[in-house]
């Protein structure tokens, strides 16, 4: 039964929204807990930097008895001198610290260059995934119906969807895929020079806006490949990391952007309050840990190996065309043709296709 209330969404909630195109995966095509292998969102297959098996809410065999959180690979005869997180010491009554202050100093001790400028809380925003810090900094820089972004494709695409949720503007210059997904800083702006580097862009004398570097990835690169420590260098650089890949935390939702104390405090004064709650606060804290640094090691030396052994195996397959892009990451990129190329191959989506449904 309808009321007489003359309320008509179209024309009370704001146009841009009303023609918003939702961020979606391909895992939503499926049933929740679905007997499926989870590949679409590049997540860590070997599991948390954490060790689940000894869980609280879980029995120690057949004695029943509870047994706290632990990172894996600590010794079994010195288990109290292991970080842990004990469901009992979370407080779960009590609103978390609003400020995560132990936290974003874990992050910078773990970040931190020898010789560069240290780190500090100052400089280290959290938000809830890398998804809350896209819409931060968009809020926080772009006025609405006047500014735009501009992003280089491939890239993530919660940076268009933020885009248009906050009413901004968006231009995009693809990457050049045929070196590595390169910068193009000469299709980006005219004046600019060839150079590929950031630092151009950066240092340009007649453009005012902030630069988001994003390095969901940055574990798997080579070391020094980072530019976090040089946020103390650019004013108007912001650097992007996740808990998602490497750490294998995509579950927690921690997002951690680093910049100049003037951008973070910008950014923290617009996130919501106690936007980290305990339980990932606790689990990124003993991620941090040095066990929880050694298991993500492992974790991470076992991806590469994978990751190479693709690059062995793939080509084997009947339709494979080339890799693109660099290998810095926990996946790789291949094009599949719809006939070999010296047939004149071009690229087909029959084989993706086939190995989604597999």
């Amino acid at each position: 039964m309808r009321g007489n209330s003359p309320f008509d969404i179209t024309k009370c909630a704001r146009p841009n929204i009303l023609a918003l195109e939702p961020y979606t995966s391909e895992r939503d095509d499926y049933p929740p807990g679905a007997d499926i292998t989870l590949l679409d969102a590049n997540e860590n297959a070997f599991g948390p930097s954490i060790d689940f098996s000894r869980s609280g809410s879980k029995s120690n065999g057949d004695k029943g008895e509870p047994v706290a959180l632990n990172p894996k690979g600590a010794n079994k005869a010195a288990v109290s001198e292991q970080p842990t997180v004990d469901p009992k010491g979370l407080q779960l009554h009590r609103y978390p610290d609003a400020h995560s202050m132990q936290l974003r100093q874990k992050f910078c001790d773990f970040r931190q260059v020898q010789g560069a400028k240290p780190l500090t809380v100052q400089n280290v925003c959290l938000t809830v995934g890398g998804d809350e810090s896209i819409d931060i900094i968009i809020r926080v820089f772009c006025t609405p119906g006047k500014d735009k972004i501009l992003i280089c494709p491939p890239t993530y695409g919660m940076y268009e969807v933020s885009a248009h949720v906050n009413d901004v503007g968006i231009t995009k210059v693809n990457l050049d895929v045929e070196n590595g997904f390169a910068l193009r800083p000469d299709a980006i702006n005219e004046v600019l020079s060839a150079d590929p580097t950031i630092k151009v862009i950066l240092e340009h004398p007649t453009w005012n806006g902030v630069v988001v570097v994003d390095e969901a990835y940055i574990d798997f690169a080579p070391e020094g490949s980072s530019f976090v420590t040089d946020v103390n260098t650019w004013p108007n650089l912001i650097v992007a990391h996740t808990m998602s890949k490497a750490f294998g935390l995509a579950a927690i939702r921690l997002g951690i952007s680093y910049s100049q104390s003037q951008i973070t405090r910008l950014m923290n004064n617009v996130r919501g309050p106690y936007n980290m709650s305990a339980p990932t606060v606790a689990l990124a804290s003993a991620a941090l840990s040095p066990d929880g640094l050694c298991v993500m090691e492992e974790n991470r030396t076992m991806m590469a190996q994978q990751r190479n052994r693709l690059l062995q195996e793939l080509p084997k397959i009947p339709g494979f065309g080339r890799f693109l892009g660099d290998f810095q990451t926990n996946f790789v990129l291949a094009q599949f043709l719809d006939k070999p190329a010296d047939q004149g191959g071009v690229p087909d989506n029959a084989t993706a296709t086939a190995l989604k449904e597999y």
